[in-house]
């Protein structure tokens, strides 16, 4: 059965967490603060963690910092802190969902689900290695590297890359990348997109600023040029 580690430090809401997640299949496991996460994450092995960011001794990024230096285990960020910065950030530090407080708990459901989806598909084990400048991306293996360096990218970034380079030079809408990467209920988050965006570049493009292959075409959608 999939594991759902649940981060909080409501006891209610931890309790009607876990009675959601096991109503609809799940084992679910808790915690209440940042340091029995890491060591839930570590003992336990969970196949995704739900976080929490105003916990009581470690904050919720530096908790989503530390998982993401050691794990690429979906993570869910279920919190009161409705900032786009906020937002951002968690995504930044490799958070692969943000849903705000209060919620609808078929809308968590529905984005775990996906999470959990996305973290254990790919669709491109048989694809070519693909060339472009000093790029030379392997979507099969998802093995990256530039100028001959490896080059680590996380499951969500694979996913962008990929679905940009399954048609090289064509033009991907915005609505249709949010589609293929998170899922049809996220076609408004385009901030999702600036911030991966923004990471695959840093990673594979010799000048981030001034991209050559991953390209943004203004207030449409994105395009890979080989």
């Amino acid at each position: 059965m999939t594991l759902v580690l649940a981060v909080d430090d409501d006891p209610a809401l931890l309790r009607t967490l876990t009675i959601n997640l096991r109503a609809r299949g799940y084992q679910a496991a808790t915690a209440s603060d940042g340091s029995a996460a890491l060591r839930a994450i570590e003992e336990q092995r969970p196949d995704l963690v739900v976080l929490d960011l105003g916990l009581p001794d470690l904050d919720g990024m530096a908790v989503l910092e530390q998982v993401r230096a050691v794990s690429e285990v979906p993570v869910v960020v279920l919190s009161a802190r409705h900032s786009s910065d906020e937002k951002v950030a968690a995504l930044n530090l490799g958070a692969d969902d943000y849903v705000t407080k209060p919620f609808s708990m078929d809308e968590l459901i529905a984005r775990l689900h996906a999470a959990l989806r996305r973290g254990g598909s790919s669709g491109t084990r048989d694809t070519p290695v693909l060339r472009a400048g000093a790029l030379e991306l392997d979507l099969g293996r998802r093995l990256a590297r530039r100028n001959g360096q490896l080059v680590h990218l996380t499951p969500t970034e694979w996913r962008i890359v990929e679905a940009l380079t399954r048609q090289p030079g064509a033009l991907i809408t915005r609505t249709d990348l949010l589609q293929q990467v998170w899922g049809p209920d996220y076609e408004r988050e385009t901030n999702y997109l600036r911030v991966y965006l923004a990471q695959v570049r840093r990673k594979l493009e010799a000048e981030p600023s001034r991209p050559q292959h991953f390209i943004t075409e203004p207030g449409v959608g994105y395009r890979f040029v080989p």
